[in-house]
């Protein structure tokens, strides 16, 4: 045989060679499901501490609006209880917001009172004029509102490397009296 032959034949012998093709095809999709795997994986989470945010923040209403007034140690107990709901996620970015909202005979939406949690921006505060529809708040009643946000941060942090925020608003109406008092 020639020299120049050899390098032929063994070129053409690995040509027709198929035993490392599954490890080449592996090697190749292998990111593609990773990247897949870890992208589930942060959208289930996000939508978990989604549904957590939701559920807390009509629990919080609701506990609130089965009351006819709200101390300051019952006020401390709703959120604590907020925090609680939100477990295993961290409550460091969590803000919660209660607020009665009374409407008077011409149908004016005034905040009687506000209680927050981790100080939300987006509380409204005592004494703002705000705008409930009527389907919500007819004229001379009251309502709770519920306010709840979070900013969630991926663990994994691959496929949605900034914060989400979340945010849920309920109206509740008082179910034992007109109104919801607050006292100190």
């Amino acid at each position: 045989m020639t020299p120049e032959f050899r390098p032929r034949r063994a070129l053409a012998t690995l040509w027709r060679d198929r035993r490392g093709v599954s490890a080449v095809e592996f090697a190749l999709i292998a990111p593609v499901l990773l990247l897949f795997y870890c992208g589930m994986a942060e959208l289930t989470e996000a939508m978990i501490a989604q549904r957590r945010l939701s559920h807390l923040a009509s629990s919080i209403g609701d506990v609130v609006a089965r009351s006819t007034q709200l101390s300051d140690a019952q006020s401390s107990d709703v959120f604590a209880a907020g925090q609680l709901l939100m477990a295993p996620f961290p409550t460091t970015d969590l803000h919660m917001c209660i607020v009665s909202i009374v409407s008077d005979a011409s149908g004016k939406d005034t905040v009687d009172w506000s209680d927050k949690s981790n100080a939300p921006a987006d509380c409204p505060a005592i004494g703002a004029v705000l705008d409930i529809p009527v389907s919500v708040l007819p004229a001379s009643h009251s309502v709770i509102m519920s306010r709840a946000s979070y900013n969630y941060e991926s663990p994994i942090k691959l496929v949605s490397p900034k914060a989400i925020t979340f945010k849920r608003t309920y109206y509740l109406r008082p179910r034992l009296s007109d109104k919801v008092l607050r006292v100190h």
